[in-house]
């Protein structure tokens, strides 16, 4: 487990998230690194933007499965 990773888990745990929403939130969060071949705490809003887009685009996401990427992703966690 990355560094990163422990921190984003230990600070959704420390919010007391239920242990689903934390798996949710870091396969997103891996998801996303994929999709653009790099870490998520180098993301940008452009970027945030561009996953979105291709959510609905490419793997034919409802809006409310799309809308909650951003959050996720547009956090602190991953801005590092």
């Amino acid at each position: 487990m990355t560094h990163l990773r422990q921190i984003m888990i230990d600070e959704l745990r420390r919010r007391n998230y239920a242990e689903s929403t934390i798996d949710a939130y870091i396969h997103t969060v891996e998801h996303f690194s994929r999709h653009f071949h790099s870490f998520a705490r180098s993301a940008w809003p452009e970027h945030i933007r561009q996953y979105q887009a291709a959510l609905f685009t490419r793997w034919n996401l409802a809006p409310n499965a799309v809308s909650s990427v951003g959050p996720v992703c547009a956090s602190s966690m991953c801005r590092g």
